[in-house]
């Protein structure tokens, strides 16, 4: 069976230009995005079930409790994965498909999910949980006279001050 998943996977990603890596029965796929340009995600094909994986963002600086309570709640909305913390605090998003369930439609639904979920939570985890650090990298752009072109989503936090 893991040889039939392996197949419509690989097929899936190649057919889709997204590209990959395999090594033993698992897929390390680069998802690209638009606010988070690129989810590194990993399909691990097992006995029983394929199970996925991706970085999304590392621990808040602060309002580490703010930033995982709105990641729980948008838990309430997910398929396939959902939001989960490592023990260091990372984000991530996890999973587990049945390898009975595996088939094009579906890897199309779970690479889909993820890059919806980790690409439209991104700017929103910034905000919560990086707003100093944007603020200060704001300011030091501002102060050299170095663009601030991919900060533009965060400009209402340079703006804003409190």
């Amino acid at each position: 069976m893991s040889d039939n998943v392996v197949g419509i996977i690989s097929t899936y990603l190649e057919a889709n230009d997204l590209p990959y890596e395999l090594v033993e029965n698992v897929f390390v796929v680069s998802i690209p995005g638009e606010k988070k340009l690129k989810t590194t995600c990993s399909l691990s094909i097992g006995e029983s079930a394929v199970t996925i994986n991706a970085f999304v963002a590392r621990k808040p600086d602060e309002n580490a409790e703010d930033v995982y309570r709105w990641l729980l709640e948008k838990n309430l909305k997910t398929y396939a994965v959902a939001f989960a913390v490592d023990p260091l605090g990372d984000i991530y998003l996890a999973g587990r498909v049945p390898i009975t369930a595996i088939s094009p439609t579906e890897i199309d639904r779970i690479i889909g999910c993820v890059a919806d979920y980790s690409d439209n939570s991104f700017n929103t985890i910034l905000e919560l949980g990086f707003a100093t650090a944007i603020r200060k990298e704001w300011d030091w752009r501002v102060s050299r006279g170095e663009s601030t072109a991919n900060l533009a989503a965060f400009a209402h936090l340079a703006e804003h001050r409190d």
